[in-house]
């Protein structure tokens, strides 16, 4: 057994799969357009970068929130476009149940968007596109769905509505080091190989428990810019366990960030070997603590340290406004 098994074994901590993926957008408005109007996921959460206040922050997921189904975007109106490469998250994927893919490939059609697929993966069948920006998105019909991960009430029909994450694909130009962070530190296990696909997987029997690694020496190394990822982040359940993980991944020579406070969960950042920014992130303390579940998104929320700012910032943000037919305005 290597050393990074023993330690994972021996420490009470647990990655249990995607907590959220955060990327960089440019129209704001045709962001939520896209994922709020198209895909049907619920806003839960209108607030500004943290670490660069005058730039909005979208948070979407299902109708609370729930780790494991956050997809969050910097929008950077004007900004040119990333480039897709090694060192970079390249696919998002969402679950869908399997009879859903049929709807999907009609909805999206109607609304002009370019599609590859249907195409079976690991005995999945994938649907992919890009969204307004030119990120990648994948729906996978999937039995294996969490119950608690639907927005029931938005635009698409629950039968046929995004379940959360399915996973997530890391495109490196070398994956074996990455592979080992994953299975002898994060506790992912290796499911299966298609070409230079591998598949890892936690088993919490949540959603986003997978994540796939692309070996792909050939590519350029992408650049993060508009429609690239930015960052992934790996659930972690409290504060005790990610001091474990933040002594671990320091251990290991990864130089993490101290914690940080980001309001709704605790953070820690670092570069996995491939230079892809990883983040391990708490469950708590949620999107509801300072929103009613009923309300989530349907207003600009600010830090307090930003609240004596609000009317400057309100001036910078560009208005944003909800889809016809999205239950909360904005």
């Amino acid at each position: 057994m290597t050393e990074g098994l023993k330690t994972h074994s021996s420490m009470n901590k647990k990655i249990q799969g995607i907590h959220h993926i955060t990327a960089i957008a440019g129209d704001p408005q045709a962001n939520i357009d896209f994922y709020a109007g198209l895909l049907g996921l619920r806003l839960i959460k209108l607030t500004v970068n943290f670490d660069d206040p005058r730039t909005y922050h979208l948070y979407y997921g299902n109708g609370v929130g729930h780790p494991g189904t956050i997809l969050t975007f910097f929008p950077w109106p004007g900004a040119p476009r990333g480039r897709r490469g090694t060192g970079q998250v390249t696919h998002t994927a969402f679950a869908v149940r399997v009879a859903a893919i049929e709807y999907w490939k009609q909805r999206l059609a109607e609304h002009l968007v370019a599609m590859q697929g249907p195409f079976e993966r690991f005995g999945e069948t994938v649907l992919s596109f890009a969204d307004p920006d030119g990120m990648l998105i994948e729906l996978v019909s999937t039995p294996h769905l969490s119950a608690t991960s639907v927005y029931k009430e938005g635009p698409v029909p629950e039968e046929y509505a995004i379940h959360g994450f399915h996973s997530a694909t890391l495109s490196e130009s070398g994956y074996q080091k990455t592979a080992v962070l994953l299975s002898e530190t994060m506790g992912f296990t290796l499911l299966g190989k298609e070409g230079d696909r591998y598949r890892y997987s936690v088993d919490s029997g949540e959603a986003g428990s997978i994540v796939d690694v692309i070996c792909a020496p050939e590519q350029r190394r992408g650049s993060i810019l508009v429609g690239t990822v930015h960052h992934i982040a790996w659930r972690t359940p409290d504060d005790e366990q990610q001091l474990q993980w933040l002594t671990e991944i320091t251990r290991l020579g990864y130089n993490p960030s101290p914690v940080m406070d980001r309001k709704y969960f605790h953070s820690i950042y670092f570069h996995e070997p491939g230079g892809i920014l990883f983040e391990i992130a708490t469950d708590p303390p949620g999107f509801s603590v300072d929103e009613s579940i009923e309300t989530l998104g349907s207003r600009l929320v600010l830090p307090p340290w930003l609240e004596s700012s609000r009317g400057e910032l309100q001036q910078i943000l560009p208005p944003l406004r909800l889809p016809l037919g999205i239950r909360s305005g904005i």
